[in-house]
């Protein structure tokens, strides 16, 4: 995919994020030297490239604009093995993209996860995570009794927990948390 690399696909994955924090969103701009200009021409030609009928759709795109994965391993989902595969953005160097892919090659699922070498932070609770100091995983491993739940668009995941009598919705956007509110 000529012109559309791990750069132009950070900045799609940064798209999403703006909507929860647009500064930490401008300073990971800044960091890959792109405009917003940039980063809504990436968007607007991911875009295209997911409705497009001649495009390379699920792994064959992400390779084409990822490269090859720097692992890949088997996945056990109920009585289904699947293949994991994982790319290292620079962004975010202690997390991978990672992309859970069916027997067939269907794309189950995208994500941003902890690196296996990458020490998984402190979490105590909800109400003081940082943004962009976690993923899902790290979430579902620090606190076990946090409970996931649909997301308001695929790209985004949500857990929640009680804490003190209070509930709270930790928001994700491509796995990597973003805010916690109290929920509805």
């Amino acid at each position: 995919m000529r012109g559309f690399a791990r750069r132009e696909f950070q900045l799609v994955l940064l798209r999403r994020m703006a909507d929860y924090n647009p500064g930490l969103v401008a300073d990971a701009r800044d960091l890959l030297g792109a405009t917003l200009a940039d980063q809504r021409a990436a968007n607007r030609r991911w875009q295209m490239m997911n409705h497009s009928r001649t495009a390379p759709h699920g792994m064959t795109r992400l390779r084409a604009v990822l490269g090859p994965p720097d692992e890949t391993t088997t996945t056990e989902v109920g009585d289904i093995t699947c293949e994991t595969a994982r790319w290292p953005l620079s962004l975010w160097p202690d997390l991978r993209y990672e992309a859970l892919i069916a027997p067939g090659g269907a794309l189950w699922n995208e994500w941003l996860v902890r690196a296996p070498d990458a020490a998984v932070p402190r979490i105590s609770a909800m109400a003081g995570l940082a943004p962009w100091s976690c993923v899902v995983g790290d979430v579902a491993e620090r606190l076990p009794d946090a409970r996931p739940r649909e997301g308001d668009a695929p790209t985004r995941w949500l857990m929640r927990r009680t804490e003190n009598g209070v509930t709270y919705d930790a928001h994700f956007v491509y796995g990597l948390f973003q805010e916690a509110r109290t929920a509805p």
